[in-house]
């Protein structure tokens, strides 16, 4: 398995000459849709919309190319996957927490803490490095940044209406084409 921190400091420059911010770099042995080959996954998002568009993914995904072209960082043959985090996102910084804060949120602990591994509910904050979570089970919980294996914002109707589109330009002026069935002419 390649050097996460290694390929991440690689990458976070690249992602921020295009004005992105990284959100997360992760490796898989078997990729994702079906792939059985080794994914190297790229997450990054434009800091005024949170959301990165298909050029951006292109534009960052050739950086990264020509980056690994040069350096040869991973010796194995392997996938690049570039991506927005996505709506129902991993929160990968502690900085994430302030920013989705009120939001729903399923948390797995690297370490139980008081016989639990896993946390789910609404985000109340950071204090200092601690995460503070309303769980549904057991009300506020506080918990060290340190100590959180993965977090990922949960698909609610509140994210829903709180995450605008990356562009709607035009979307009024969107006209479908009939449907043209051959079988029922004849």
């Amino acid at each position: 398995m390649p050097d996460l921190n290694t390929l991440t400091a690689l990458i976070a420059p690249e992602a921020e000459a295009l004005g992105f911010a990284l959100v997360r770099v992760a490796w898989f042995e078997t990729g994702g849709q079906g792939s059985d080959e080794p994914t190297l996954q790229v997450m990054a998002e434009r800091p005024d919309t949170r959301q990165l568009g298909i050029d951006d993914c292109a534009a960052l995904s050739h950086r990264i190319s020509d980056k690994f072209d040069e350096l040869d960082p991973i010796v194995e043959a392997y996938r690049l996957e570039v991506s927005s985090p996505g709506i129902d996102r991993p929160l990968t910084r502690l900085a994430d927490f302030t920013d989705w804060a009120g939001h729903e949120v399923k948390v797995e602990l690297a370490e139980p803490m008081d016989g639990r591994k896993n946390i789910r509910g609404d985000i109340v904050g950071v204090d200092g490095d601690n995460v503070h979570v309303d769980d549904r089970k057991s009300g506020r919980l506080t918990f060290a940044f340190s100590n959180m294996g993965s977090a990922k914002l949960l698909l609610t109707d509140r994210l829903i209406a709180s995450t605008a589109p990356i562009n709607s330009d035009g979307a009024d002026e969107v006209e479908a084409d009939p449907i043209h069935d051959e079988a029922q002419e004849e």
